[in-house]
C-alpha cells in the first residue's frame, strides 16, 4: 500500500506547489471568459441630470428610459415596448458617458460600465464569452443599465477586413447581436452605448429591436456652454467680476470636457497667483492657454525674427479689419505659445455660426494669407512662418471647390468624400477626391486661382494701409500684446461692441 501512496503524495505536493506559484495568474487564466464590466451600485453613481448641462434635447430623450426603469408597469399595461438599446452619438468630450451615469442615477438602478475594447483579447472566443457573462449578470440585477463606451471598437462593419483579430471581433459582435435579441422586451435591461464614429458601425446593430434609438450629443451652443460653466464652477469661489456668459461667448466649439479643463486651469492660475477667488482675468487667461497653449517666454527670438513675427501677426489683423465679412480682431500677441506658435491673432465671431457664405470663406482665406503678405510687403522676402497658414488656406480653398460647389469652372458636382466620418474636424477636415484626372487638374487650378487672388488682395490691403502696418507693429513690439481696444485705436477705428462676441483663434505662425 505504501508503494502506491508515496507517488500520489508526491504528485499532490507538486500540484500544490504549482498552484501556489501561479497564484493570481492562475485565477486570471480561469477568468478570461468573465466580463470586465464595473458594477456601480444604484446609490453610488452620485450623478443626476442636474449635473449634466448643455444637451437638453439628449436629456429629454433619455427621460423616457428613466421613467421606464422607475415605472415599468405603466408601459407593460399599455403594451408599449421601451427601446432595448439607445446609442449616444457625438464628438469626444461632449458628455455621453456622463449622460449614461445620470440615467442610472435618476432611475436608482445598478449601472454596468465597460469599454468596447474590454471584450476583445488575444484568445479566440473570449469576447463572445464576456458578452454572455455580462448579460447574465445584468439580467440577475434587473432592472439595470448596461453602458458600453466606444462601441465602434467591437461594432464595426463585418466583412471589411480579414484576419484573426477581425474574426474575434466579429464573433464578439455576433454574440452581442444575439444577446440584444435574446432578452425579452420588458426584461428590465437597458443597453446604452456611445460612439463618435456611427458611420463605421455594422448596420445590423442599428436596426429596430437593437440600437433603434439614436441620441445626438453634439458640442454645446452658447447657452449650453454657459450652463456647463455654471455646473463646473459650482462650489468654487468666484470674484464679483466673473461673467460666465462672457466666458461662454469666448469658447465657441468647446466641448463639456474642454470647458471643465478651462475652469480647472482658471482655478490653478488663481492659486498660483495667491488669490482667494477666481477672477475674470484667470478665466480669460485659462481659455487662451487651452486654445493656444501655455506661454513660452523662455523662448528667446532674435530681434530680427521677433520683428518678422510682429509684422506677420499685424498682417493677419489688418487684412481681417479691412475685409467686410471677416471676424473682428480680439487680440494680437508676439509671445510664443505651445509647441510651435511664435505669435497668434485672435478674432471674434459675432455668434455661434452654422453656415458660412462664399464671401466669408474668401475673407477667411485672405486673412490667413495676410501674415505672409505682410512679410513680403515689409521685407520683400518671406519665411517659413506661414506654413500653418498655407495649410489651412489650401484646405479651405479645396473644400470650397470640391465640397461646397463654390467654383464656377468646376461646377456644382461634389468631387470629394470625407474620410473621417460624420464628425469631421471643421473646415480643415480631411477628405479624399472622387473624380477623374481631368477634373482633378481643374480643381488644382481653381484652388491655385483662389489662393493667388486672396494673396494679391491681402497685399493690396497692406500696401494701401502701410502706415498703419508700421504703427501697429511698433506698438506690438513694445507691448508684446494688443487687445481689441488698443488695435482699433491705433488704426483710427471706434471699437465695436464686444459684449456679444466669442473668441476664435486664427492659425498660429
Amino acid at each position: 500500500m505504501v508503494s502506491w501512496l508515496v507517488p500520489i503524495g508526491i504528485m499532490f505536493l507538486i500540484w500544490s506547489f504549482i498552484g501556489r506559484r501561479l497564484g493570481s495568474a492562475g485565477e486570471a487564466i480561469l477568468s478570461f471568459g468573465k466580463s470586465k464590466a464595473r458594477l456601480v451600485a444604484e446609490k453610488e453613481t452620485g450623478i443626476s441630470f442636474k449635473d449634466v448641462a448643455g444637451c437638453e434635447e439628449a436629456k429629454y430623450e433619455l427621460q423616457e428610459v428613466v421613467d421606464f426603469l422607475k415605472h415599468p408597469e405603466r408601459y407593460k399595461s399599455i403594451g408599449a415596448n421601451i427601446p432595448k438599446g439607445v446609442l449616444l452619438i457625438g464628438p469626444p468630450g461632449t458628455g455621453k458617458t456622463l449622460l449614461a451615469k445620470a440615467v442610472a442615477g435618476e432611475a436608482h438602478a445598478p449601472f454596468f460600465s465597460l469599454s468596447g475594447s474590454d471584450f476583445v483579447e488575444m484568445f479566440v472566443g473570449v469576447g463572445a464569452a464576456r458578452v454572455r457573462d455580462l448579460f447574465q449578470q445584468a439580467k440577475a440585477k434587473s432592472p439595470c443599465i448596461v453602458f458600453i463606451d466606444e462601441l465602434d471598437a467591437i461594432g464595426r462593419q463585418r466583412g471589411v477586413h480579414v484576419g484573426a483579430v477581425n474574426d474575434e471581433r466579429e464573433q464578439t459582435l455576433n454574440q452581442l447581436l444575439v444577446e440584444l435579441d435574446g432578452f425579452a422586451a420588458n426584461a428590465g435591461v437597458i443597453v446604452l452605448a456611445a460612439t463618435n464614429r456611427p458611420d463605421v458601425l455594422d448596420r445590423a446593430l442599428l436596426r429596430p429591436g437593437r440600437f433603434d434609438r439614436q441620441v445626438v450629443v453634439d458640442a454645446p451652443d452658447i447657452d449650453g456652454r454657459e450652463a456647463i460653466l455654471r455646473v463646473h464652477t459650482r462650489g468654487k469661489p468666484l470674484a464679483k467680476d466673473v461673467e460666465l456668459r462672457r466666458i461662454a461667448q469666448a469658447t465657441p466649439g468647446f466641448s463639456g470636457a474642454d470647458l471643465a479643463n478651462a475652469v480647472n486651469e482658471a482655478a490653478l492660475l488663481a492659486a498660483r497667483r495667491h488669490q482667494k477667488e477666481i477672477g475674470q482675468k484667470e478665466f480669460e487667461d485659462a481659455v487662451e492657454k487651452v486654445v493656444a497653449g501655455p506661454e513660452r517666454k523662455s523662448r528667446r527670438l532674435r530681434e530680427e525674427e521677433r520683428r518678422r513675427v510682429a509684422y506677420h501677426e499685424v498682417g493677419h489683423a489688418l487684412v481681417a479689419a479691412y475685409s467686410k465679412s471677416a471676424d473682428p480682431v480680439h487680440k494680437i500677441s508676439v509671445i510664443p505659445r505651445g509647441r510651435a506658435a511664435l505669435g497668434y491673432t485672435m478674432q471674434l465671431p459675432t455668434n455661434d455660426q452654422f453656415l458660412m457664405t462664399r464671401s466669408q470663406l474668401l475673407d477667411r482665406i485672405r486673412g490667413m494669407l495676410g501674415g505672409r503678405a505682410a512679410e513680403e510687403v515689409a521685407f520683400h522676402e518671406v519665411t517659413t512662418g506661414a506654413e500653418n497658414d498655407l495649410e489651412h488656406a489650401t484646405a479651405l480653398a479645396r473644400q470650397m471647390v470640391c465640397l461646397f460647389g463654390m467654383s464656377e469652372s468646376v461646377g456644382l458636382a461634389r468631387c470629394a468624400q470625407r474620410h473621417d466620418g460624420v464628425y469631421a474636424p471643421g473646415l480643415d477636415g480631411g477628405f479624399q477626391r472622387d473624380c477623374s484626372e481631368r477634373t482633378a487638374q481643374e480643381i488644382d487650378e481653381e484652388v491655385k486661382n483662389l489662393l493667388n487672388l486672396a494673396y494679391t488682395e491681402a497685399k493690396e490691403i497692406l500696401e494701401q494701409y502701410r502706415d498703419q502696418l508700421e504703427i501697429v507693429t511698433k506698438e506690438l513690439l513694445d507691448k508684446e500684446t494688443l487687445d481689441a481696444q488698443a488695435f482699433n485705436r491705433l488704426i483710427g477705428r471706434s471699437p465695436e461692441s464686444e459684449k456679444d462676441r466669442p473668441l476664435e483663434l486664427a492659425p498660429p505662425v
